[in-house]
């Protein structure tokens, strides 16, 4: 059998609150499940998107959209990464975590 590695798939907005919200009807049984790590490896990634694409504009010459402390100098909490998500309408819900991430912090951090 041959396995073929396939794409990536971008989580939404929808889809992270969706896993959200399971995991918070779940209560404490919520730590035993998988999705935790999920929803994890996902805000990293799009973390690790948003300071690469802030590293490609800068070595461009091009003005950040946003300008965070350096890495591991502020810390963005699950309750408020959540609540930012939960603030964009259901009808945008299907944007990417990676775009939603990155609009939350150009909020949080506008260039001076």
């Amino acid at each position: 059998m041959m396995l073929v590695a396939m794409p990536a798939h971008a989580m939404s907005v929808a889809d992270f609150l969706a896993k959200v919200n399971a995991l918070k009807a779940k209560g404490a049984m919520a730590m035993f499940s998988p999705d935790i790590g999920v929803l994890k490896r996902e805000v990293e990634g799009a973390s690790d998107a948003y300071r690469a694409d802030l590293a490609a504009a800068a070595a461009a010459g091009r003005k950040p959209g946003s300008c965070p402390p350096p890495k591991g100098k502020t810390k963005v909490g699950s309750t408020e990464l959540i609540a930012a998500f939960e603030k964009i309408p259901p009808a945008q819900r299907g944007i990417s975590v990676k775009a939603a991430f990155a609009a939350m912090m150009e909020q949080r951090f506008p260039c001076k």
